[in-house]
């Protein structure tokens, strides 16, 4: 009898044991799976994407989680960049951080993502839904005026302009024509020629460029919106010899829009910071998976750097953002 109550308490503790092994290994396995993060942007090239991509991986290094990255070929592909997203919501990722190709079609499946519990991080471009965690990007408006002020003070208010925008209608490119056209409005001989879209094309925007100049004749200035469009712009002006008579204002930091503000093709340029909007977004995540508490919306200045202020240290590291 006493062997059998010893063999049974030996049974009960192996059982005990091995229980207690279970647990002790979910909870290992709880505190040191690496989270997957989806970032999905809107097209997978672009010295600018590049860029985000390039600080969410620095923030993914630095809080120990997993970046699932996804985007469509072309910027207009709204069907596609909603098919990734419900995608990786089939996959079960811990946290969705989204640049949305379109402000309105992309708002639907944001919504399904938030419902599902999961941390929604917009980033660079705006969703038409409150049904998100936080929004993360550049001030659109006030880098449109900001633009607007150094047309201003390179061609004076009195001068023949056109304007080089990307995506028509898309919340980004909206508010930089409406901040640009409010400074511009103030100066009744001020001309607005031509506004077209590049369609983030840079070769649509060198071949509307030179459509520009060849419908329009004497035209003092370009004002491109992005950097794709920045770079055909100052393409076709090198081309057509037009340095220094037809000036451009562009947007972004790629490395051609620098070598083209050396060579004083371009005049000044817009920069953005999506090294930050791609880091913040990976903090942000994760920081929301932690429960803590993360902006509503979080806004990110630009800056105007021209040919006189480029070499500057400051700026230096806002050009070059990979530098330390």
């Amino acid at each position: 009898m006493k062997k059998e109550i010893k063999l049974f308490s030996f049974c009960l503790l192996l059982v005990y044991m091995s229980f207690f092994n279970a647990c002790a290994k979910n909870v290992d396995l709880n505190n040191t799976r690496k989270k997957n993060i989806a970032l999905i942007v809107k097209m997978n090239y672009g010295y600018h994407w590049g860029t985000v991509k390039l600080g969410a991986d620095t923030a993914a290094r630095e809080f120990n989680v997993y970046i699932d990255y996804a985007a469509p070929d072309d910027e207009q592909d709204v069907d596609e960049q909603i098919k990734l997203v419900n995608q990786v919501l089939e996959k079960k990722v811990d946290a969705l951080i989204l640049a949305a190709s379109d402000y309105k079609e992309l708002a639907e499946v944001t919504e399904k993502a938030y419902s599902e519990g999961i941390p929604v991080i917009i980033i660079d471009s705006e969703v038409d839904t409150e049904k998100i965690h936080s929004y993360i990007g550049t001030d659109n408006l006030d880098a449109g005026k900001k633009a607007g002020n150094i047309l201003i003070d390179i061609v004076g208010t009195d001068s023949r302009i056109a304007i080089m925008s990307f995506v028509k209608g898309t919340k980004n490119a909206k508010e930089r024509e409406e901040g640009l056209l409010s400074v511009i409005s103030q100066y009744p001989k001020m001309k607005v020629l031509a506004k077209e879209y590049s369609l983030s094309d840079t070769t649509l925007a060198y071949n509307l460029t030179k459509k520009i100049i060849a419908e329009n004749g004497e035209i003092d200035a370009i004002v491109a919106l992005n950097e794709i469009s920045s770079e055909g712009v100052a393409q076709a002006i090198d081309e057509m010899n037009l340095e220094g008579k037809v000036k451009v204002i562009a947007f972004g930091s790629t490395l051609q829009e620098i070598n083209y503000l050396e060579k004083g093709i371009i005049q000044a340029t817009i920069i953005e910071m999506p090294f930050s909007v791609g880091y913040l977004g990976v903090k942000y995540a994760v920081e929301a998976l932690r429960g803590e508490k993360i902006p509503r919306r979080y806004l990110i200045d630009s800056k105007v750097i021209s040919r006189e202020n480029m070499y500057l240290p400051e700026n230096q590291k806002l050009l070059f953002p990979f530098i330390k």
